[in-house]
């Protein structure tokens, strides 16, 4: 494999996926709206990321260059890459199908029968499927058929603290811990799979999109939420005080105790991969603010995401939940003024009260066990 299309040029896509693809000697293309990124990388052909875990490694990208994302050039782009990779966040997932809708049709059209394969690496539970069906929906039958045979859609979970970017002469210039996880399905690829140091392969992904989605996503922004209850700026702050952080580790193994019970995971395994977490958040190179971590409650109060769909194991499996619910109770106090979500979140809470509230964002029964312990929870806090 020679080349590659990565949607998203921002901190994630330079610092994480970019930064793999490239790493692997594949010569990256990356694709974005910000013209003032794209006109840099096109110019420098290359970029820094600061790697940071115990220490500090300061590592230079190469072989990459970028295109913008809406116009001609990315559709004859797209007719003749051998992979496309995204890191756009779910919602542009969207507006993206459309391009590579007619970038797959001109590539049918020019006669290119080669595998291709694409793989959304966003904070989605299957976006790459999600992105398949948008794709789709802008296709004939027979291109439709066409994709079926030729290009293979790869589903994959993702992990790496990427913070916003510190000051810097250079736009491109990307700050990431050392910890990264990237994790593929590899009975959904066409052709040969790609050899990429740092991409795993597997035949069970939910497993492992669960184990990141109870444990880092839960954990992470219950981790914000208890920092805003309690006047912390930044994920460290607040996993360092001993409360927060004693809260964030029960909540971890309350969800891990569904992963454990749901796909086998190996007890003390799971019981240091929590520890490592814990120790993530400490990371002292990394200032990650709790309102970032925190952003767009009413999304991680959805059914299928991190805080409800471990709860709904717990109530599954009949478990313990209660520091679950404490993190629920502390999500509903999170306000923002700059976040609209947080917004509609508290406006709905004072109109109709926690327990409506929370039956409407997270299709809890309003008269369960768990909304009145949630709502008793609440108002202590």
């Amino acid at each position: 494999m020679s080349n590659a299309i990565h949607f998203g040029a921002g901190n994630i896509g330079r610092g994480f996926i970019g930064k793999l693809l490239a790493d692997a000697g594949i010569h990256v293309t990356f694709a974005d709206v910000n013209e003032e990124v794209v006109n840099k990388l096109r110019e420098d052909n290359q970029y820094q990321v600061k790697v940071v875990g115990e220490s500090c490694d300061i590592q230079t990208v190469t072989n990459v260059t970028a295109i913008s994302s809406i116009g001609d050039d990315i559709i004859a782009e797209i007719a003749r890459t051998d992979l496309i990779t995204t890191a756009v966040g779910p919602n542009v997932l969207d507006i993206i199908a459309k391009t590579i809708a007619k970038g797959l049709e001109t590539r049918f059209a020019n006669g290119n029968t080669q595998f291709l394969n694409i793989i959304a690496c966003e904070n989605m539970v299957r976006g790459t499927s999600h992105l398949k069906e948008e794709v789709f929906k802008y296709l004939d039958s027979s291109a439709q058929q066409k994709s079926n045979e030729l290009v293979g859609f790869v589903d994959s979970a993702v992990d790496r603290i990427v913070p916003p970017a510190e000051p810097s002469d250079n736009i491109l210039d990307v700050t990431v811990e050392s910890f990264s996880e990237w994790i593929v399905d590899q009975t959904q690829f066409k052709g040969e799979i790609p050899d990429i140091a740092g991409m795993e392969k597997t035949d069970n992904l939910m497993a492992f999109v669960e184990r990141k989605l109870f444990t880092l996503n839960t954990g992470h922004c219950v981790t914000a939420y208890l920092g805003c209850l309690n006047g912390f700026r930044t994920i460290r702050e607040a996993i360092e005080n001993d409360t927060i952080r004693a809260q964030v580790k029960r909540t971890m193994q309350e969800s891990g105790e569904v992963l454990i019970r749901r796909y086998q995971f190996d007890r003390n395994a799971h019981a240091a991969y929590i520890e490592k977490i814990l120790g993530r958040f400490a990371n002292p190179y990394l200032i990650d603010e709790v309102d970032r971590v925190g952003r767009q409650p009413l999304r991680k109060l959805g059914v299928n995401d991190r805080l409800i769909k471990p709860l709904l194991g717990t109530i599954e499996y009949g478990t313990e939940n209660d520091a679950l619910l404490s993190g629920i109770a502390a999500a509903l106090k999170y306000t923002n003024v700059g976040d609209p979500q947080a917004v509609e979140l508290q406006e709905s809470i004072q109109s109709v009260g926690v327990a409506k509230t929370l039956a409407k964002y997270t299709g809890l029964d309003v008269n369960s066990p768990e909304v009145k312990t949630i709502e008793t929870k609440y108002n202590q806090l």
